[in-house]
């Protein structure tokens, strides 16, 4: 696989930016040079990612997301398996 990463990943399989074969490899992302592990949804080129606001769930089950701004790298990360979060 190569080290080339989609412009926006999300988790969520109802979302057109999913993309199952990638997260099985596993993606880890930095946000301001700072490793996260809730990482929802990203968005390389806008500078954004989603994560989760607590333990709360919208109407449709899925947890509340906050947006926050600032340098996003994805990276190839050999720890994480399938069902991890971005």
């Amino acid at each position: 696989m190569s080290d080339t990463f989609p412009d926006r990943l999300s988790v969520n399989p109802n979302s057109p930016h999913y993309n199952e074969e990638l997260l099985k490899n596993g993606v880890g992302i930095r946000f301001n040079g700072i490793q996260k592990t809730n990482v929802e949804e990203y968005c390389v080129s806008e500078g954004w990612i989603r994560v989760a606001a607590g333990k709360s769930l919208d109407r449709k089950g899925n947890p509340m997301t906050i947006l926050l701004r600032g340098k996003v790298e994805p990276f190839l990360d050999p720890l994480k398996t399938e069902g991890s979060d971005v």
